[in-house]
């Protein structure tokens, strides 16, 4: 629902964006962080908290933590701290999560997003910081009891918090997805959002449209998809709206998001930060992260989106929008540009063949870029045979598809079903006068003045050539005809 129409409100919105750090092993325990074992299979004695144990800080997850915080502009800190958050829930076995609390090693950084009105907007990030994640408590397949898998306690990751900047659902949606397109480009996170590694928690308050305060926020817990984020935003801004339209007050609460029915529901009231009794883990050193070190991961990090977004406008001639579509994914990128150094087509050529006709193959296959049936070498094969006028562009697109069904490479396809483009000019006249003879009345209209019938002689034509005949030579050929 747009600002506009709640009638004198606006919303106020800020994210918390738990991130799953692509690392081998867990961030304070050896043990493997796979999706998908067996339940308790990948939990050690300390992930389980047994009495004697000691956290050993895994250095993957810091690099992984400053190598977000370098690509978002933000401060990274020279000495963080680690705490210990207390609070009880079955699938804690600790008693209380280790996280960072009032030194955490990013802040003070910002994210830029694209308004749907085509207006930039910066997000500003508050902070960035190293957590471990707590079990899973299960439900299903347990009558009047609760299971618990540990296998998830001790996964590191980084909660990213914004700035309470955001104003609407949509803006937080472009900011959840800005967010996810760069931890996935980074390789510090693999976004997947249905295995919980990138879900988020959105605090919502609304307040008079110029008002100086803001109202009392309630936090939307662990939603796990950017059509379920815009869902539960503006289900809340409306809800808390009439609340206080007709006399109630806001709880301060933390609250569900049901997406069956696309509502949200209390939980349990809100916690402070008073309410954990955050102390310093006095089992883990503070983190140095020295200049030196700071240094070489910012010579490390990958070309960014938006720097690689704008390259491609300079270097190929892209629109925005093609250069927008190519650079949504490192690995699509990197695949368009391999098709064009191999092709060594028409840059704009090679954009509209990968995300066109590619792009609608991984669709319908249900696929990504990497699982595709036709490798960048594959496709750049096809676009020379375009080049070298070996074939036409129509049959290219018959010659893609045959290659899509995996009948092999564009040299086998051509040759095996005799679609080798004719050129010889000779045989595109004897085409043209066969048709000419056939269709008196349309060259009498068209030298009569008709026009239009020209595309009906070309369709002709190439009719009667099985779409082999060179295009180019066809229109001139008869236009010189059809003028005699």
């Amino acid at each position: 629902m747009a600002n506009d129409l709640h009638h004198g409100w606006e919303a106020v919105i800020g994210l918390e964006v738990h991130c799953q750090l692509m690392t081998h092993s867990k961030i304070f325990s050896g043990a493997a962080i796979q999706y998908g074992a067996e339940p308790n299979t990948q939990a050690c004695a300390v992930d389980l908290a047994l009495p004697g144990v000691l956290p050993v800080l895994n250095e993957d997850a810091v690099k992984k933590a400053v190598t977000f915080g370098l690509s978002v502009d933000a401060k990274i800190a020279e000495r963080c701290v680690f705490a210990r958050k207390h609070y009880f829930y079955p699938d804690l076995p600790k008693g209380y999560q280790i996280s960072q609390y009032e030194l955490p090693i990013v802040y003070e950084g910002h994210l830029d997003i694209e308004l749907e009105n085509g207006t930039t907007k910066t997000i500003g990030i508050t902070r960035a910081h190293l957590e471990e994640d707590a079990g899973k408590s299960m439900h299903e397949n347990f009558s009047g009891a609760t299971g618990i898998d540990l296998n998830r306690a001790g996964t590191p990751l980084i909660e990213i918090v914004s700035e309470p900047d955001i104003r609407s659902a949509a803006e937080a949606v472009a900011y959840l997805k800005k967010l996810h397109q760069l931890v996935v480009y980074l390789g510090v996170c693999d976004g997947n959002m249905q295995e919980g590694s990138f879900r988020c928690d959105a605090n919502v308050s609304v307040r008079k449209v110029g008002a100086p305060k803001f109202g009392t926020r309630t936090e939307t817990k662990n939603v796990n998809s950017f059509r379920y984020v815009e869902k539960a935003i503006e289900y809340e801004i409306s809800r808390q709206i009439e609340v206080i339209e007709s006399g109630g007050t806001i709880r301060q609460e933390t609250r569900l998001f049901n997406p069956d029915t696309g509502e949200t529901r209390a939980m349990r009231s809100k916690e402070d930060a008073n309410d954990y009794r955050y102390f310093p883990d006095p089992d883990l050193l503070p983190v140095v992260c020295t200049q030196d070190y700071i240094d070489a991961i910012r010579g490390s990090l990958p070309e960014l989106p938006e720097a690689k977004r704008a390259r491609f406008e300079k270097d190929f001639g892209l629109s925005p929008y093609d250069a927008k579509t190519l650079t949504s994914s490192r690995e699509l990128a990197a695949y368009y540009e391999a098709v064009v150094k191999d092709s060594g087509a028409d840059a704009k050529l090679c954009a509209n063949w990968v995300s066109t006709d590619l792009l609608a193959v991984l669709n319908k296959q249900g696929k990504d870029i990497n699982e595709s049936p036709i490798s960048a070498a594959a496709l750049a094969g096809l676009l020379q045979r375009i080049a070298d006028k070996t074939i036409s562009g129509k049959i290219a697109k018959e010659v893609f598809e045959a290659m899509a069904a995996g009948e092999g490479g564009a040299d086998d396809i051509i040759k095996a079903k005799g679609l080798v483009q004719i050129t010889d000019e000779s045989a595109i006249i004897r085409a043209i006068d066969d048709v000419m003879v056939k269709s008196p009345e349309q060259v009498a209209g068209y030298r009569a003045g008709k026009d239009k019938l020209f595309g009906f002689f070309v369709g002709q034509v190439m009719k009667a050539t099985q779409g082999k005949a060179n295009p180019d030579a066809v229109n001139r050929l008869l236009k010189d005809k059809l003028a005699g």
